[in-house]
């Protein structure tokens, strides 16, 4: 009986690290070497081997690692561990690289071994390599995404150890050249998959939501990579010629079109309060009409994560764990109020004299649902309790009694009886798991019990691609290639859901708005980094200058507005006996101590550096430029 072998490539040659056994590819549990006859010959193995594939794929920003989230001034992180992350002065070259040719190998050899077999159905063989297309396309855009054109290779390549590697060495492609695959791919493979099914599989939808997507990164970057012609290469392993936007922009509109007009998947609208129907869109795995691909989590087959444990308010919470990421205000104040306005959270009066609330969530009111469905505000609830967010008491002089733990007690002058003077959730200017921010994130928390025990974890799914952003998508192909009144059509939709129920106008739609619509549609879902690279804006909102409160509370909604450092927004209780004020909230903006450092993207950043050995070793590999 023929077993399956996996013969390697020199790693010295594609630059592979961390390479896995040849044993170890097309296991299953318990872990043993298939043969090949076995490993296709009926459906149920063949799925197995490629579920190990499916898990095998690349995202950035997901609930398997919090602290990717915790960047780029959108929030601040609180454990003391990642506190660097706000006090660099810059990212390295080498950060978000990937360079997995063992991966891409064996999605290779699957592809040949699918071919190889005899005993599948042609039906069954048909999906199953459709499948492993567009796992490989799929993962060809995450790298491109990151390092621009990388060496394209389509077969399993065996090393025979005769010293000969020529063959071996593959140069990098064009960048156009990787998105034109990864689109091309996605064509050739959509009659072959199913409609709309298990998210967690490849699907139609699924094949023209990244075929829609890396279209629309191809033609934005060879639009507004004009801007910077430093970020190119002559051989076009980085950079695409600008005249190649529009036919990139059009194949875009076109995908998005297939899946609007296909009539299956809709925007999630089952839920009468915005806020928690927003959240609930990250949570709610039964018929989810806007889920399109996504990683699956389940307890019964031990694949779960801690997102909830690591995030969740930590006061009250399983194992009293939790309180790691905290949106920034930057964040916060970027949501739109109902009048489609921009405008500062309100803390103070015209002649900045402070604004006193009866309740905490009072001055976020008026405001865009997806707020305080991807922000948890103080006031509001988690599992049945209310977040205990505040620093402080305010007392009639201006000065404020806190404390140095969570719900620490003192008593205040002219008293004589403890009392609490500050949240049980922070926040504590400097001490991990507190609200640093005076916010903890909402979207992704899973509110099943158990959730947020190490000994439970959690099944909520990280969604790759959604119906959402498809819209969003549509919108700004639209808008590119001057379909202005199409583009506000589709970008109404998404904001009505999140109760903005004024229709934008043709000339409301601008680049501002796409770039501030993504933010609030697509907060961290993985996609402020790379949006902000394709766009070529990276080095002008991460500038490596320190922020103002001014700088903070100016240009809300502009794209290219300063992003650079994670500010937070603290209540008070106000103590005054007798003042119609005692014991309302007051709100101060405060820069947490622990934020020395400023986000600095250096034109070195927009592609990630190629490892050292993957360069020295193989001659035809061009290096970034700006390095």
């Amino acid at each position: 009986m023929k077993k399956i072998f996996i013969g390697f490539i020199a790693a010295a040659t594609l630059g592979m690290w961390g390479c896995k056994k040849d044993s170890e590819f097309l296991d299953v549990q318990p872990t043993s070497i298939i043969p090949t006859d076995l490993a296709f010959s009926n459906a149920s193995n063949a799925l197995s081997v490629i579920g190990d594939l499916y898990n095998r794929q690349l995202d950035f920003s997901t609930v398997k690692d919090w602290y990717t989230m915790a960047d780029f001034s959108e929030t601040f992180p609180s454990e003391n561990g990642r506190s660097f992350l706000v006090q660099r002065n810059s990212w390295d070259y080498g950060e978000w690289r990937t360079w997995d040719y063992t991966y891409i190998r064996h999605l290779n050899l699957f592809l040949e071994r699918l071919d190889a077999s005899t005993a599948l159905t042609d039906v069954d063989k048909a999906r199953f390599k459709a499948e492993g297309r567009f796992l490989r396309a799929n993962y060809y855009f995450e790298m491109t995404k990151r390092m621009g054109g990388v060496p394209l290779i389509l077969k399993s390549l065996l090393y025979n150890f005769d010293g000969k590697t020529d063959e071996l060495a593959y140069a990098r492609s064009k960048e156009s050249e990787m998105y034109d695959f990864v689109i091309s791919e996605a064509e050739a493979i959509i009659d072959d998959l199913p409609g709309k099914g298990d998210p967690s599989r490849a699907t139609k939808a699924a094949a023209l939501a990244m075929e829609c997507r890396a279209a629309l990164y191809a033609g934005s970057i060879a639009k507004y990579g004009a801007s910077t012609p430093q970020v190119m290469l002559a051989g076009g392993e980085v950079g695409i010629p600008q005249s190649m936007a529009n036919d990139y922009y059009t194949k875009a509109l076109n995908a998005a079109k297939e899946i609007i007009d296909g009539g299956e998947y809709s925007l999630y609208q089952k839920k009468p309060d915005l806020a928690e129907n927003f959240a609930s869109i990250f949570i709610d795995k039964a018929n989810n009409p806007e889920s399109i691909f996504i990683e699956d989590f389940k307890l019964k087959s031990g694949k779960v994560h801690y997102f909830t444990g690591w995030n969740q308010p930590r006061y009250g919470a399983e194992e009293e764990e939790g309180g790691r990421l905290n949106p920034s205000l930057n964040l916060v104040e970027s949501f739109e109020k109902l009048d489609n306005t921009f405008a500062p959270i309100p803390i103070t009066d015209g002649s900045g004299n402070p604004i006193y609330y009866t309740n905490q969530t009072d001055p976020f009111a008026g405001r865009d649902a997806r707020l305080a469905g991807t922000v948890m505000l103080p006031g509001t609830s988690f599992k049945g309790r209310t977040v205990d967010i505040w620093n402080g008491i305010l007392m009639a002089d201006g000065s404020v009694v806190s404390g140095d733990d969570r719900g620490a007690q003192k008593t205040l002058p002219g008293t004589t009886t403890p009392r609490q003077v500050v949240g049980l959730d922070g926040p504590i200017n400097a001490k991990e798991f507190t609200a640093q921010s005076g916010f903890y994130i909402r979207k992704y928390l899973d509110p099943a019990i158990g959730s947020g025990s190490r000994g439970t974890n959690s099944e909520v799914p990280f969604i790759r691609y959604r119906y959402a952003e498809v819209l969003l998508n549509a919108t700004e192909a639209a808008f590119e290639l001057g379909m202005a009144s199409e583009a506000a059509g589709y970008m109404n939709q998404v904001r009505a859901r999140a109760g903005l129920t004024i229709p934008l106008t043709t000339a409301d739609i601008t680049f501002d708005r796409i770039v501030h619509e993504r933010r609030a549609e697509l907060s961290f879902e993985g996609h402020i980094l790379y949006d902000m690279k394709r766009w070529r804006i990276a080095h002008i909102v991460w500038d490596g200058n320190k922020m103002t409160v001014a700088d903070l509370l100016g240009n809300i909604g502009k794209a290219t507005k300063r992003n650079t450092q994670p500010y937070a927004l603290w209540p008070y209780k106000y103590y005054n006996p007798g003042n119609p004020n005692d014991g309302k909230w007051v709100y101060k903006i405060v820069l947490p101590g622990l934020v020395t450092g400023t986000n600095n993207f250096q034109l070195g950043n927009y592609y990630s550096a190629i490892d050292g050995g993957v360069t020295s070793s193989n001659s035809k590999i061009v290096k970034q430029p700006n390095q």
